[in-house]
């Protein structure tokens, strides 16, 4: 068979697993074994055993776990809730200062989780019921708690950013640091987009009443905040501020925080043997669902580099007359598309090998141009058919709210992570300069 024919082939098979509901993993290793039986033939297997041992010795996997764990351990400390609490009633006079509330929360469990499943969960859990009950509109309610629990996969630390810094052969620490601005940069945009909308459109977000917000002191909502803020600010500077001055490998960081937030539960009083047992069972589960899919996509991308797939797509993307930006654009539209159909580790592990030659041919920053596709994943958890927030989301929301108004809640939150694809493109600062500062010394 010509490489043609097997790499059209292999993403054929790759799209009917996918739809027909087949795990990921399973569809990409047994396409794997399929082609490499259909081309090189069995002569290819010890190569790929050794790809996948070499991804089994990987260092940097071995944060996946630890960061897992602390994310499962933060979720079960009640920090969250107090501190949702707190600015609730702090911001509660604004119109739309709920909203602003659960944005700021998003952004604390992002720089403390990573996990999505439990940055929805919680918001979900806590802010919905919430908002629906001071009057929020159920559109902008669902996509500023689906939008701002989606930026857990961006901001550090960030399972995807450990994924694609260990495929991209790119210093994690220096992505952890490229992400921090854009993960900022994008809470802003939602904040100012709350604010513009609640003003034009008062009664989509309107104020808390005057006699729940005199029920408490001033000074009673600020040491509500400090005493629920400072320990994950304290996590995250143990967490973040151990990578960036150089004490620490993101691995090493990973078990620092898990130590930290293990802490945290204790001091909180919230530890049990029990909820350590479930947590550990629950990591586990996790980091081998996440892992096994990385081991079959090294297979996968094994084959198809041996296939030629790479130079087949390298070759249309030259016949197509493009220059450096209009590819870029290509690429990032893929990645936008794809994203309504595959979860982020299947986009990052198929389409990262591929891409990435095309970007280092036209001279683009490796950091930057990873980031860009970290920036545009974004939106893989919020489009529909197959966006992970809505169903995560659905899955805690009460029975008047609906997959229809999550789907329309999130459309504008689409449209504000695409204009901030493009700031990053047409400001690349935005993203290369934290990283360039802190280690290029």
């Amino acid at each position: 068979m010509s490489p043609e024919l097997l790499t059209v082939g292999m993403f054929g098979g790759l799209l009917v697993g996918i739809f027909l509901g087949h795990p990921l993993a399973f569809v990409l290793g047994g396409l794997a074994i399929i082609f490499a039986a259909l081309g090189p033939g069995m002569v290819i297997m010890p190569i790929l055993i050794g790809r996948l041992y070499s991804q089994m010795e990987n260092y940097i996997l071995i944060a996946i776990p630890m960061f897992i764990l602390m994310a499962r351990l933060l979720s079960d400390s009640g920090v969250t809730e107090k501190m949702f609490d707190a600015l609730r009633l702090m911001f509660g006079r604004l119109q739309g200062g709920i909203a602003i509330a659960v944005i700021i929360i998003s952004v604390m469990l992002a720089a403390t989780t990573g996990i999505i499943g439990a940055s929805m969960t919680v918001m979900g859990m806590l802010a919905l019921p919430s908002m629906l009950k001071y009057g929020y509109q159920k559109e902008l309610t669902t996509g500023v708690i689906a939008a701002g629990g989606s930026l857990g996969i961006l901001i550090p630390p960030s399972i995807m950013l450990i994924i694609l810094g260990s495929y991209a052969g790119v210093s994690v620490g220096q992505l952890f640091a490229a992400a921090l601005m854009p993960g900022l940069l994008l809470a802003t945009i939602y904040a100012v987009y709350v604010i513009v909308v609640t003003q034009v459109k008062p009664e989509w977000g309107p104020p808390a009443s005057d006699e729940e917000l005199s029920a408490v002191s001033r000074g009673e909502v600020y040491r509500m905040l400090l005493s629920s803020a400072v320990p994950p600010i304290l996590l995250i500077l143990g967490v973040l501020g151990s990578i960036f001055a150089g004490w620490a490998t993101a691995t090493e960081a990973a078990a620092i925080g898990a130590a930290l937030t293990l802490m945290l539960v204790i001091v909180y009083g919230r530890f049990s043997w029990r909820l350590l047992s479930d947590a550990l069972i629950a990591t586990a589960k996790t980091s081998a669902m996440v892992l096994l899919v990385v081991l079959a996509a090294t297979a996968f991308t094994g084959v198809f580099v041996a296939i030629g797939g790479t130079a087949v797509v390298s070759g249309m993307i030259d016949h197509l007359g493009l220059g450096p930006w209009a590819t870029f654009a290509v690429m990032m539209l893929l990645v936008f598309l794809l994203g309504m159909f595959l979860d982020w580790l299947g986009i990052v592990l198929i389409c990262l090998p591929i891409f990435l030659p095309i970007s280092n041919g036209f001279g683009f920053d490796p950091l930057w141009f990873v980031m860009m596709v970290a920036i545009t994943l974004q939106t893989a958890f919020l489009t529909p058919p197959f966006g992970y927030a809505l169903f995560y989301l659905e899955a805690v929301a009460p029975k008047d709210v609906t997959l229809g108004h999550i789907y329309r809640g999130i459309l504008p939150f689409v449209g504000l992570i695409v204009l901030a694809v493009i700031l990053c493109a047409v400001f690349p600062p935005i993203i290369t300069w934290l990283p360039h500062a802190i280690f290029d010394k």
